[in-house]
């Protein structure tokens, strides 16, 4: 069996000759020929020039057996077209010139056309897909609209999101005008990049961690419904809600043929509670790769046996792998996933 099959056989719930496996940012700065492109240009001019985030996406699949490419990009790239003033400033991650505070702010907002607006992403697929020739699939993916709308109501990173929170339970009106414009955009976005070419989408939710069952079902659940609803249905889409695992059972509600795992939660249980008519993704934790390479293999067989060899597991980390994981430890989960799950 081909690894572009295995992986997409596992999102599908087909059988597999093995676990397939890729690791949430493994086109990043852990790698050293992606921190040599690095030194030379900054995060958005790799972004926006289709060569380059081309072959950073294509590095980790040279240098390890991973079962699948994902495009190198950010989840904030839609914000430019809708108006949003972005910056990757130094040491500090994304910001914000201009946060979405107000009804007004939310009127302002642009809808996309991500096809023409963000094409170099588009560019950048069609480059990897010819690269790849079909050796792996490429993932294509977007933030979920409560991330997003975090992001741009705080302005940047946040530890309490009390903007964002202040808006949903003072201002609902405001909070649900935004997240509809949002549900367009990414619906729009994950079109794009389907249209390119990509053949698995992920739908990150970074930050829904910090919300309650109630405020979940209140005011996210109906608008990832709606997103989830408008992507299209010809590749399978992974659903992936970081810190949620209070959440797991609306997070499946909403939709995605297979359902992210961060490591808070022991994968047998977790797939019970998500349904076993979806598949699973995960779940690792990102710092057990700094372990010893047979506490890794430990690890790993754990979460393998846990999934007992039944269709529709992949297996990934957590969460993205870290800037300072040792290579060759990256390279013993990923082996160590292929030579504990042979069928």
């Amino acid at each position: 069996m081909s690894r572009a099959d295995r992986f997409l056989n596992a999102c599908r719930r087909k059988p597999v000759d093995c676990t397939p496996v890729w690791m949430m940012r493994q086109a990043g700065r852990y790698l050293p020929e992606y921190r040599e492109i690095r030194a030379k240009h900054t995060f958005l001019e790799m972004c926006k020039t289709p060569e380059l985030a081309a072959e950073v996406t294509v590095q980790p699949v040279r240098r390890y057996e991973i079962d699948a490419a994902i495009i190198f990009a950010d989840i904030l790239l839609p914000l430019e077209p809708m108006g949003i003033g972005l910056e990757f400033a130094k040491g500090e991650g994304p910001v914000i010139h201009n946060p979405v505070r107000s009804m007004a702010d939310v009127e302002k907002l642009k809808p996309i056309d991500a096809a023409t607006q963000i094409s170099y992403l588009m560019q950048a697929i069609k480059i990897v897909l010819k690269e790849l020739n079909g050796k792996v699939p490429l993932i294509g993916f977007s933030g979920a609209p409560f991330t997003l709308a975090s992001y741009i109501i705080e302005g940047g990173g946040s530890r309490n999101y009390e903007h964002a929170k202040a808006m949903m339970f003072a201002e609902p009106k405001t909070w649900h005008k935004f997240m509809e414009h949002l549900t367009g955009v990414i619906i729009n976005y994950m079109n794009a990049q389907i249209d390119a070419g990509v053949q698995v989408v992920q739908l990150f939710d970074s930050w829904v961690g910090a919300l309650g069952p109630q405020d979940y079902r209140e005011f996210v659940l109906p608008h990832q419904k709606n997103v989830i609803a408008g992507i299209k249905k010809t590749v399978p889409l992974i659903h992936f809600a970081h810190g949620a695992t209070h959440l797991l059972e609306m997070v499946s509600e909403a939709g995605g043929d297979v359902i992210g795992l961060d490591w808070r939660c022991n994968l047998d249980e977790a797939w019970k509670r998500v349904g076993e008519d979806k598949a699973v993704q995960g779940n690792i934790d990102p710092i057990s790769l700094f372990g010893s390479k047979e506490f890794i293999r430990k690890r790993t067989k754990d979460i393998l046996d846990r999934a007992g060899n039944r269709n529709g597991h992949i297996m990934n980390l957590g969460h993205g792998i870290l800037q300072q994981t040792p290579l060759e430890n990256a390279a013993e989960f990923i082996n160590a996933t292929h030579e504990l799950s042979k069928r």
